[in-house]
């Protein structure tokens, strides 16, 4: 045996030295990447100059009315709506009656959760908001690089491209469509890969946030059944997602004695009849008319003309996508748009683009094949994102 001479370090014990590799590996494993990185400190930037504006825009435009209570700037809309639901549940109502039974409980469910620190049901929702918006921008970066191997740097990119959205205030608010995506696009991903079980189990968690579960879950059906990684074994789990829908539809059956309390809730507070397209389309182009509402609420005005600009956008987005054969993309999308277009007017289509993972990484690779689209794209974005974000915080109609 050798003797260990005077400061010559003690020698590692095989298991003590298997152990702290095996740790290593699992720290590892929690740490983001490069690119999750890049996407994180992107994800930072945003979020800093949205709350910027959250101070700025309400002192500037609403001459200190409400200021400096931060938080009334970030309660505006759909946020009065889903706080009532995390505070008040669905049987009770809030003051105002509103018909909350039109708001699915994921998102208020976690909500409530988090508010039992201590800070309150608005600045919950923004904490809900921006990790769901974190984690969805990962995502993102992910599926991006995945779809498209050959584009080096493509998933931030497509990760910048998304939190720069003109309406991605929404993000950052107590709005369901972060979440939703935090969900959704690892759902995807999952199913490119050809892990159905696992995209079946995140879709079924989409589904409790948003109606929109619906359309992702059919969406992923008919990526199934076009993809060459399809395993007919793994078709029973595609069922998952109706389990969320179901549950609530019953829910909603015992409190209101109905099992389309849902529908009947959006009929009634937002108009969401079904309505043919070509009829929806005139109603909104009516609506988009200068003078069609009153001088006070000439911001509508402006909304319905972004609506319609949005439906062109995504009539295209659809085009592209048949063109390419992307069947399941395309599903989604169409669903997306049909639900909209069936409704007295289309409106909050804009809000909906945030889902629309296959526009935000299509622009993403037209910004890198040809830079100057990428840089109009970021001088037009960005200036329209701050005016969405200040006519949020001033509780002007944004979409």
């Amino acid at each position: 045996m050798f003797e260990r001479t005077a400061g010559e370090p003690r020698p590692e014990k095989p298991g003590r030295a298997r152990r702290a590799r095996v740790d290593g590996v699992r720290w590892q494993r929690w740490m983001p990447t490069a690119m999750g990185r890049e996407v994180l400190g992107w994800w930072l930037i945003t979020r800093a100059g949205l709350f910027l504006l959250s101070i700025s825009a309400p002192l500037l435009f609403n001459r200190g009315s409400d200021y400096p209570n931060v938080w009334r700037a970030w309660l505006q809309w759909d946020v009065w709506h889903l706080k009532a639901v995390a505070e008040f549940g669905y049987a009770n109502g809030e003051p105002s009656g509103a018909p909350l039974a039109a708001f699915f409980p994921g998102f208020p469910a976690l909500v409530r959760l988090v508010s039992f620190t201590g800070i309150g049901y608005v600045a919950a929702g923004i904490v809900v908001s921006g990790v769901a918006s974190a984690v969805a921008g990962v995502y993102l970066a992910r599926l991006a690089q995945y779809e498209f191997p050959q584009l080096k740097n493509l998933g931030p990119n497509a990760a910048v491209v998304w939190f720069t959205a003109p309406v991605g205030v929404f993000l950052a608010a107590g709005y369901t469509e972060a979440l939703f995506c935090a969900f959704a696009f690892p759902a995807w991903l999952a199913a490119r890969q050809g892990r159905w079980a696992r995209a079946a189990i995140l879709v079924a968690m989409a589904s409790t946030v948003r109606v929109s579960g619906i359309f992702l879950a059919s969406a992923l059906l008919v990526e199934f059944v076009t993809s060459k990684k399809r395993d007919w074994l793994s078709l029973p789990w595609l069922a998952l997602p109706a389990v969320p829908v179901l549950g609530f539809m019953a829910y909603l059956k015992q409190i209101h004695g109905s099992w389309f309390a849902w529908q009947e809730a959006q009929e009634k507070g937002w108009a969401r009849e079904f309505t043919w397209p070509w009829t929806s389309i005139m109603h909104t182009v009516e609506a988009a008319t200068k003078g069609h509402f009153a001088a006070d609420r000439s911001d509508w005005t402006w909304m319905f003309r972004a609506e319609l600009v949005t439906l062109v956008i995504g009539l295209l987005l659809l085009a592209w996508l048949l063109w390419r054969r992307s069947w399941g993309e395309a599903a989604w999308i169409a669903a997306t748009v049909g639900a909209f277009c069936t409704s007295f007017w289309i409106y909050s289509l804009t809000r909906a683009t945030l889902l629309w993972w296959p526009l935000w990484i299509g622009l993403a690779v037209l910004s890198l094949r040809k830079p100057w689209l990428g840089r109009l794209y970021l001088g037009l974005a960005i200036p329209l994102a701050a005016i969405w974000a200040a006519a949020f915080f001033t509780g002007r109609w944004s979409g």
